[in-house]
């Protein structure tokens, strides 16, 4: 009975478990998490196919799982010894009721058995039997934290606070250079957080001398038991995040629009959406005895997962990239329509699928494949040493996609200003070619990818400056409905109040700069190392009209653009 309750404890309250059901690629849990060998079934997670799903064992479950458990360790009883001294031992069918108690087991064997030996005999109908257990108490603590888990979500409110801590979720900088994180740097710094902060959990009681408050939560009781919350990286986890391309989270500046390029402010904001899931172990113990349990904590678009009340539907989100049934034909070239080897990736809304890679074949680098049906989709194509092309199409019907890969040049990048270099001043540049705009934060970033074709370059060059823009005081009058009843024919009348804009003071302004629209050679960009660009001086603003001025100047001026 002592083993068939350790069995228990071990799996989660179960001996004989659920059936098993494998995770997927969209959501990696299985019905159970392997745990040194040894499958407990999850008391809550979610399904491969996006379905929820709870396994929690009753009471009365346990109970007739650790009666069949007797059951067949009575029939492996082994009665030769007796025999072979002369009895002669018959029993029936064995009827066992077991009860789990808070602190015992108790077990109820009904069994007929007879014993002879020559002339003398015994016969009994059944016995009874009870161990000291806390399987009971261990089990009713552990419904009681998982109950208050689905009511309160603690861990699912921890969880939260992981991700805001430790991945980029919003948030703004102030710099005119874009922010770039990569999708596996922010897991692995993800998987790291879990395995600090997890273990570091507590429950309101007296099984601990000291704990921050932060990591202590209230179940409604002082628990008198070691409990302990794991994770561990060898465990599955999802992290999905949006937006993202190409495994890359990216945040662009924002600064040269109209009021802000010329007052030379330049921030980088940023908002990412996580689904974020993973599985908690909670152990309950005391001296040889334990019960454990495992959940998936689930964040779903930033939040915690709403409370289980009804089951999920099966594929709720459509995996779009298993559903492969078009078949398209990919060509890839260089601008001199010579085959390339390309990776093809097809993008349809916010969902990335690869689709394989084009190969050399006579005159041609092509890929025959079948793509996700998808109206006006995008097909990817991306080689080393080439700009990535992203290539509309619809793949309802078969077709044929024709690319062109653009080389891509990286060149060292300075910015003079009136001939010279810059020296305690700092420059915004854009390039701007199509739809695709680059903006460098010089001196910052000294590097430039181009590629062949018409660009319009714009520079900003910033100095130091003491500008005060003097507060002012204006008055702003409106009509709004008049009170009471004369307010309800549509009769109005007109409020005043003040309109206080306080001193600034300008510390950067506009001082440089210009727009030139240049057509980039290849021949230039092959032949080149550093690209350098010559913005004309303005001169320091003195005053705020003199910024309007060099602003506009920018939209005036010439650059000389130079290729070494």
């Amino acid at each position: 009975m002592r083993n068939g309750a350790l069995i228990l404890g071990e799996q989660g309250g179960y001996i004989e478990q659920p059936d098993f059901s494998p995770g997927s690629e969209y959501m990696p849990f299985s019905s159970q998490l392997s745990f040194f060998g040894i499958g407990i079934p999850y008391w809550y997670y979610i399904s491969g196919n996006g379905v929820i799903e709870e396994q929690i064992p009753s009471k009365q479950k346990m109970q007739e799982q650790l009666n069949d458990y007797l059951d067949e360790r009575l029939n492996e009883c082994d009665f030769s010894l007796f025999e072979k001294q002369g009895f002669i031992i018959d029993f029936g069918q064995a009827d066992i009721k077991t009860a789990i108690n808070s602190g015992s087991i108790s077990a109820d064997v009904k069994q007929d058995l007879s014993i002879s030996k020559g002339d003398a005999s015994w016969r009994g109908t059944g016995h009874s039997v009870s161990v000291n257990s806390q399987l009971g108490k261990f089990y009713d603590l552990a419904k009681k934290i998982y109950l208050n888990n689905k009511e309160n979500m603690f861990l699912e409110n921890y969880g939260v606070d992981i991700l805001r801590l430790y991945a980029p979720v919003d948030g703004s900088e102030i710099g005119c250079s874009p922010k770039i994180w990569s999708v596996d740097d922010v897991r692995r710094d993800l998987i790291n957080a879990l395995e600090v902060n997890v273990p570091a959990m507590k429950l309101k009681g007296n099984y601990y001398s000291s704990a921050d408050k932060y990591f202590v939560s209230d179940i409604g009781e002082s628990v008198d038991v070691n409990v302990n919350f794991m994770y561990s990286a060898e465990w599955p986890m999802k992290m999905q995040v949006w937006p993202s391309e190409d495994g890359m989270l990216m945040a662009e500046p924002i600064g040269l629009q109209e009021g802000l390029g010329m007052l030379g402010f330049c921030y980088t904001p940023y908002h990412f959406v996580y689904d974020f899931a993973y599985p908690v172990l909670i152990q309950l113990y005391s001296g040889n005895e334990m019960f454990q349990f495992p959940v998936v904590v689930s964040i779903d678009k930033n939040n915690p997962r709403k409370a289980l009340d009804v089951e999920g539907l099966p594929d709720v989100v459509p995996e779009l990239c298993e559903k492969k049934n078009t078949q398209m034909s990919v060509y890839t070239y260089n601008t001199n329509l010579e085959p390339v080897e390309a990776d093809v990736k097809f993008k349809c809304f916010d969902t990335v699928c690869r689709i394989g890679k084009t190969e050399k074949s006579g005159d041609d680098a092509v890929l025959v494949a079948d793509f996700p049906q998808c109206v006006n989709g995008f097909i990817l194509a991306s080689a080393d040493g080439y700009k990535t092309k992203k290539y509309q199409i619809s793949s309802v019907e078969s077709g044929v996609a024709n690319i062109v890969l653009d080389r891509e040049y990286e060149l060292d990048l300075e910015i003079h200003k009136a001939g010279v270099n810059l020296s305690g001043d700092y420059a915004v540049v854009t390039f701007s070619k199509d739809s695709d705009v680059q903006t460098i934060a010089y001196p910052e970033q000294k590097k430039i990818k181009l590629t062949e074709g018409q660009y319009e370059i714009k520079v900003y060059v910033y100095s130091d400056s003491k500008i005060n823009l003097q507060g002012s005081t204006s008055q702003k009058c409106v009509d709004v409905p008049k009170t009471g009843v004369f307010g309800m024919f549509g009769m109005t009348e007109e409020k005043c109040f003040d309109l206080v804009v306080p001193d600034q003071i300008i510390s950067f302004a506009v001082s440089g700069g210009g727009t030139q629209n240049y057509y980039v050679t290849e021949s230039e960009l092959d032949g080149a190392e550093k690209l350098i660009i010559n913005a004309d001086s303005f001169g320091k603003p003195a005053k705020v009209e003199d910024l309007q001025v060099n602003y506009n100047n920018v939209e005036t001026r010439g650059l000389d653009v130079i290729f070494e």
